[in-house]
């Protein structure tokens, strides 16, 4: 039963029987009426009886009508409570108001109507004092659970990333890590580029929680998955009203990871319209909603990333010159794996580990022709390929070593950019190169051939890039 369909309790206190009577026939058909001839018998009435709203004459012998209700504070503080006088001087009830003892003073003599209003708004004051402590105390016990549940979620977060961490010990991946752990400190904005698969995502991830900003937000939205329309809205935030379909105010994901990150991903299928706007907020730190004028801000970091050549959207008309100079601050390339075939053990390995925590399944390893399968490979998929092979591998073997099987991809040589013996060339001088910390005197001796040749292979396999100029200079004398 709700509160209001429930009697109320009044608590009506006066050392004259007739006013206690007279007030009693008042109130008695719409409250439950206890009566109290003197402060005393009211305080010991207000110990075992829940009072809504308690009516107290001022003058009475022994105790006061405004003490009674000052001690009734210590008792019942919730209970509204009203006073009775006939005094022109009402001063202290003023005071005794004032300090929140009483809620109300009714001066003699009173009108039965206005007295029944009174209570009735009384009883109103009542019951939002006690919902207003309900929510307060709802309230609490939601921050306490949400703030449990952060810290589950963040120590959930915590476990995942152990599985998202960058791997790579080629030459080209060791300069793409040490170029973004350097970037990561600052707030600078970031142009990730690469084929599709190669781990962009992953990238701006270790950039966001690698710096000042990994206890904020990290937020991210795919450009090409909405049209222009709704990716603004989804941006920005738009007003009530502003389009068919907003019926309240939303927030952006601009205004979502204020002092985080917001990573774009495909940004080159960003619409020419929208990409203005986007431009706008780069150069002047303001943005609108879709619906308003007043201008908003945000502190915030961009992540942008592409697996298209943003130089050619622009000769084509489809990617905006100042635009690309904005997000180009500090641009990263993220080369394919088949450019990388030295990290396929490594990350092999380390997403096996990954997939047996995950069905929890005791740890295995690849044969050496699994293993030699699957540096074979081109992986026009990138890592993501790799990492969704490994899932499968493991799911349809039973053994304690994953063996070639039906899991493997089968392509036709003509298909492959590298045949097998120059992947494992390759992969291999990149191997030595790293063992010997760059020294290419030393990988010279290592891998028992000349400078000459050493020259020759880097120049094949398009290496030399990879290398300082001092190294460059050095094979090549």
């Amino acid at each position: 039963m709700e509160k209001h369909d429930v009697r109320r309790n009044l608590l009506i206190v006066d050392d004259e029987v007739d006013i206690l009577q007279s007030l009693r026939l008042t109130f008695v058909k719409e409250y439950e009426v206890f009566t109290a001839s003197s402060g005393v018998e009211a305080l010991e009435i207000l110990a075992i009886q829940d009072i809504d709203v308690i009516i107290a004459d001022q003058r009475m012998p022994g105790m006061t009508g405004a003490e009674l209700l000052e001690r009734a504070v210590q008792i019942s503080p919730n209970t509204i409570r009203i006073i009775l006088t006939g005094y022109t001087d009402t001063a202290s009830l003023v005071q005794a108001v004032n300090k929140g003892h009483i809620y109300q003073y009714i001066t003699k003599p009173w009108e039965r109507q206005e007295l029944k209003l009174v209570i009735k708004r009384a009883l109103e004051s009542y019951d939002l004092v006690l919902e207003n402590k309900r929510l307060l105390k709802d309230l609490q016990i939601a921050n306490e659970r949400l703030s449990t549940e952060n810290t589950i979620l963040r120590n959930a977060v915590a476990k995942e990333w152990r599985w998202g961490e960058v791997i790579g010990n080629s030459l080209a991946m060791q300069a793409v890590i040490e170029k973004v752990n350097r970037v990561a400190k600052t707030p600078v904005t970031v142009l990730l580029t690469g084929e599709t698969g190669t781990g962009k995502t992953l990238l701006a991830r270790h950039i966001h929680y690698h710096g000042p900003r990994k206890d904020r937000l990290f937020v991210e939205q795919n450009c090409g998955t909405l049209p222009e329309s709704l990716l603004e809205s989804e941006l920005f935030g738009h007003k009530r009203g502003a389009f068919t379909g907003a019926i309240q105010d939303r927030k952006g994901l601009f205004e979502a990871a204020d002092g985080g990150t917001l990573f774009l991903d495909e940004i080159s299928e960003m619409s020419p319209g929208l990409q203005v706007k986007f431009l706008q907020v780069l150069q002047e730190g303001q943005f609108r909603r879709v619906g308003e004028t007043e201008p908003r801000q945000a502190d915030v970091r961009i992540i942008a990333a592409t697996n298209k050549d943003l130089r050619v959207e622009i000769e084509n008309g489809r990617f905006r010159s100042d635009l690309f100079y904005r997000i180009n601050v500090i641009p990263i390339s993220i080369p394919p794996l088949r450019e990388r075939l030295g990290d396929i053990p490594l990350l092999a390995d380390f997403y096996l580990r990954k997939f047996c925590e995950k069905f929890s399944r005791p740890a295995v390893g690849f044969t050496k022709e699994a293993l030699s399968a699957l540096i074979e490979y081109d992986y026009p998929g990138n890592v993501r390929e790799l990492e969704n092979l490994i899932e499968r591998a493991l799911i349809l073997s039973s053994d304690a070593q994953i063996d070639v099987g039906e899991w493997l991809p089968t392509l036709p040589p003509s298909s492959r950019n590298l045949t097998r013996l120059e992947q494992l060339e390759r992969a291999e001088i990149l191997r030595v190169i790293k063992l010997c910390d760059g020294n290419l005197t030393l990988a010279v001796k290592e891998l028992g051939i000349s400078r000459t040749t050493l020259w020759r292979r880097l120049k094949y396999y398009k290496l030399l890039h990879e290398l300082q100029p001092e190294q460059n200079a050095d094979v090549s004398d």
